[in-house]
């Protein structure tokens, strides 16, 4: 799987893809994620990417043409099944989109900046708009980096136990239940001894137990959406 970001601020995505999962993905030749800056398809003196507001009003906005001239050059190069621009106004990411995303081949990330993209690039070119939640970044590269996080772990070969995702929060519209390790006892505190059973079938009914009531308790909205899809 590719993703393919277009920026005004690369640099602030060095770090999250080059450590841990994400990381081990890429070298494994499972996951590719290329970031471009948005400058090098900007012209003129400064290269300047942005510019005043028709119609006024505080703020800048991202420039139609440095953003089309890099689009249409990335997509001369290859087919993309989804061009995504992250967004406060786009679809929530959850989990099942992350399902969906993680079954495409190629994916065509614009990130947003100051007061946002010129709307003929949101008409013309993205398919999917999408937002991690309901507040302000300052930028979409942060958003960028949680969708590619979210989405490539779910590449099958990506986690070292490939049934890992499978029991992640949200996965099927409940929290996780709650884990431990060794030692089984600390400062008084003991391992539930149901986990300490070595009894299969009890341990999943008493994991499920407790995604059912820590949901009901901490997000009684995906406890509703369970019980709709169980009925």
């Amino acid at each position: 799987m590719r993703f393919d970001i277009l920026s005004v601020l690369p640099e602030l995505l060095e770090s999250p893809f080059n450590h841990s999962i994400l990381k081990r993905a890429q070298q494994k030749g499972l996951l590719e994620v290329h970031v471009h800056g948005l400058r090098e398809y900007a012209t003129g003196k400064h290269r300047q990417v942005d510019d005043y507001a028709f119609g006024g009003g505080a703020g800048m906005v991202m420039k139609v043409e440095p953003i089309a001239a890099g689009i249409e050059d990335l997509q001369k190069q290859r087919s993309y099944d989804e061009v995504i621009y992250t967004s406060p106004d786009g679809v929530r990411l959850d989990q099942a989109l992350c399902n969906q995303l993680s079954l495409r081949q190629n994916i065509l990330l614009l990130c947003g900046h100051y007061k946002g993209v010129d709307e003929r690039i949101r008409e013309k070119y993205v398919t999917l708009e999408v937002s991690i939640g309901d507040y302000v970044l300052s930028g979409g590269e942060l958003a960028a980096a949680v969708l590619v996080d979210a989405v490539g772990r779910l590449i099958p070969g990506v986690l070292n136990d490939e049934t890992s995702a499978l029991f992640d929060s949200f996965q099927d519209d409940l929290l996780a239940p709650p884990v431990y390790t060794r030692p089984a006892e600390w400062r008084g505190l003991k391992v539930p001894d149901i986990l300490l059973s070595g009894n299969d079938k009890w341990i999943d009914a008493w994991r499920l137990e407790q995604s059912l009531e820590r949901t009901r308790i901490r997000r009684p909205d995906l406890y509703e959406k369970y019980l709709k899809g169980h009925v």
